[in-house]
């Protein structure tokens, strides 16, 4: 993508370099202490910890910008304890996330632990989704970490499409999200229809409208991110009966739910069943123009969808949505955090994938502004920052280090944007 001149990619470039080397070394250990508190189990995190840093040193490695020993020295960190396998893992964290961290930034350097890896990812995928099928079976609603991004099946359907797309369990995979989108009866006494993905999980905020259910539109907990995987698998002619019909199932509910304003389209981030009832959000604009639950992530999610579809109105209207967010300065300066999931790399990611489909030049005309603002937040990361991909400096490192290169972007599967 040339929309950057010299200066700029330069400019990237070099903070690139200067974020990744205060992460050659991992930390010091954590001790003993291998309570669940502990920050011990951070290394198997690609969003907080090791495995998440050595997809950065991974793929700086493969386009000979550094060599291989921090790669080892980050996987051989997130490998250091037993890796959880069980309810807790995601391609976020655990066994999951290292095979995505070793897939992306060592695919030839460890074959027999990979090999082990993929057997593990494959019977966590299996139990799930034979659990998924009796919960769609009973009629009962689903937990949100049943399909969500970070923990559930879309997230671990995102590792397959990335690591073995022509294979059987991939396909497995988007069959359920394709269950996931059919309706499930009532979801109150009143009979109130809901969509399939409505969930009885309460959010953190333990605020008592939640407490018959909700609906979450976003990326990394919500159905814009089985959205993607269905529209990128479709894209890549990884594709099942029913798929077409699901995606577009999403993309009319996501126009229910479209709020128009003068700064231009948003989405409220969940429904509640009040807001189910009334058809109308009591969210009363746009918040944080994040990935994971704002307009970007949403818009690029519904511009995946329109070139999935050959629907080139959906997919110019995603892509004016995500061009007039970023045209807008009071959403913009809601945005401070410099990282991938709520902050501005994650942004400016978005923003640069989303560009290179683009039928205009629209979104690609906001990438310098956007560039020198990831920039400018860069330089005033602390030492000792969070280290991970995706809430942490590696994510923004690599961020930078994309645009800078021009390179595939493998990695930004974790986030479902390419």
């Amino acid at each position: 993508m040339s929309v950057l001149d010299t200066g700029q990619r330069a400019a990237a470039a070099a903070m690139a370099d200067h974020l990744t080397a205060s992460l050659i070394t991992p930390p010091p250990e954590h001790g003993e202490d291998f309570s669940p508190r502990s920050l011990r189990w951070r290394a198997q995190s690609l969003s907080k910890g090791a495995a998440g840093v050595a997809v950065l040193h991974g793929l700086r490695a493969q386009h000979s910008l550094a060599d291989d020993k921090p790669v080892h020295a980050w996987l051989t960190r997130a490998a250091r304890d037993d890796l959880t396998a069980g309810p807790g893992a995601g391609l976020w964290f655990g066994a999951p996330a290292l095979a995505f961290a070793l897939h992306t930034a060592a695919p030839n350097s460890y074959p027999g632990a990979l090999a082990r890896l993929d057997d593990a990812v494959t019977h966590i995928i299996s139990t799930r989704l034979e659990a998924a099928h009796a919960r769609i079976s009973a009629a009962r609603r689903p937990p949100q970490a049943e399909f969500d991004l970070t923990r559930g099946l879309t997230g671990l359907g995102a590792y397959l499409l990335h690591r073995d797309p022509d294979g059987n369990l991939v396909r497995q995979v988007l069959t359920y999200l394709v269950r996931l989108t059919e309706p499930v009866g009532a979801c109150d006494e009143a009979g109130t229809r809901a969509p399939g993905w409505w969930t009885s999980d309460i959010p953190h905020e333990r605020d008592p409208a939640f407490n018959a259910g909700h609906a979450n539109l976003g990326m990394a907990h919500g159905i814009a991110g089985p959205l993607a995987l269905l529209s990128l698998a479709a894209r890549r002619g990884v594709t099942i009966d029913g798929q077409e019909l699901a995606i577009d199932r999403i993309c009319r509910w996501l126009d229910e739910w479209k709020q128009r304003a003068p700064a231009g389209p948003w989405w409220p981030e969940r429904i509640t069943l009040d807001e189910l009832h009334t058809g109308r959000p009591h969210q009363d604009g746009p918040r944080r123009p994040s990935w994971c639950y704002g307009t970007p992530g949403l818009a690029r999610a519904q511009q995946l969808a329109g070139l999935a579809l050959g629907d080139q109105a959906r997919q110019r209207a995603a892509e004016d949505a995500l061009a007039r967010c970023l045209s807008d300065p009071v959403q913009l300066a809601r945005i401070t955090d410099p990282a991938l999931c709520h902050g501005l790399a994650g942004l400016l990611a978005t923003a640069w994938y989303a560009a290179a489909d683009a039928a205009t030049s629209d979104i690609a005309a906001h990438l310098p502004h956007l560039l020198n603002t990831v920039l400018t937040h860069a330089r005033t990361i602390p030492a000792g920052a969070q280290p991970g991909l995706i809430e942490g400096t590696a994510g923004i490192a690599l961020t930078l280090h994309t645009l800078a290169t021009g390179a595939s972007g493998d990695w930004a599967a974790c986030l479902l944007v390419n």
